[in-house]
């Protein structure tokens, strides 16, 4: 018998099924803690493991639940029925009203967003879109427009898209977070299903633009606070800044010592910038 010890984590999963835009979803989510709402939301072609630090959180997890969940198409999520007859692109309007009736589903009170990468820039459409639907927003890696990631080489057949789209990937993260962690990112970003990556990044360089209207957004309702790390080169630190700036009352700015992707590649430097946001929030 092995005299090593067992721990069973405190984070539970569940699914919940809804319908958004007309369509039926079975998604899973997991959570734990207890407290004021967090819901974590994973970057494109990946899933909620990303946050896995998070729900281990002790000390978070004390004054905070927290929710993560995969988008369909994503980890567990399935794709709805049908998926099959057109091509997977998602769009603005479709991925905002998913994370918002997945927290109708769950009745969650004025939750605290924290979105990174697509998912960065999509909590800000979020906070334009209805204010007090949130307590407060927190992008990561989000900016008003990002160019360049969507791509159509993932799609070959002479590819493999396994390797070379989490080898890409790999590249946004800081050379001085943990071996394990970045190792753990590629990871993730192997499984990803055919084409997901690929749809996903049509949301977040094609179809959103925040740019012309990011001056509405009524942050003394929804506070915003945007983040991005000192090594990634896809949402710049310069893109984060043009978005604070444009954003009346937003704030944030560089993580040193970060790269793309902060909750799953080196989380205790990324609890220091964390803490005193939710702090803040919570006060």
């Amino acid at each position: 018998m092995s005299s090593k010890s067992c721990q069973i984590e405190n984070v539970v999963g569940r699914y919940v099924n809804f319908t958004s835009l007309g369509i039926d979803y079975r998604v899973y989510f997991e959570e734990a803690g207890s407290g004021p709402v967090i819901v974590g939301l994973h970057t494109a072609g990946a899933d909620g493991r990303q946050f896995r630090h998070i729900l281990a959180d002790e000390a978070l997890l004390q004054n905070h639940r927290v929710v993560v969940f995969d988008l369909p198409w994503h980890g567990k999520s399935l794709p709805p029925e049908g998926w099959w007859t057109q091509e997977y692109l998602l769009t603005t309007e479709a991925y905002s009203s998913l994370v918002e009736d997945f927290c109708d589903a769950l009745a969650l009170d004025t939750p605290i967003l924290i979105g990174c990468s697509m998912a960065g820039s999509l909590v800000i459409e979020l906070a334009r879109r209805n204010p007090h639907r949130w307590r407060a927003v927190i992008g990561l890696s989000g900016a008003l427009k990002v160019e360049g990631r969507f791509q159509d080489w993932s799609l070959r057949p002479d590819i493999n898209a396994q390797q070379s789209v989490a080898s890409w990937t790999h590249s946004l993260m800081s050379p001085h977070s943990p071996e394990q962690s970045r190792r753990e990112v590629w990871w993730i970003y192997s499984q990803g299903g055919p084409g997901i990556y690929r749809g996903d990044t049509y949301f977040y360089s094609q179809d959103f633009d925040l740019r012309a209207t990011a001056h509405t957004i009524d942050t003394g309702t929804c506070p915003v606070y945007l983040l991005t790390g000192e090594f990634d080169h896809a949402c710049t630190e310069a893109d984060t800044a043009a978005a604070i700036a444009a954003i009346p009352g937003a704030r944030g700015g560089r993580m040193a010592g970060i790269g793309h992707f902060p909750m799953a590649e080196n989380y205790p430097l990324f609890a220091e910038y964390l803490a005193p946001i939710l702090s803040e929030i919570v006060a």
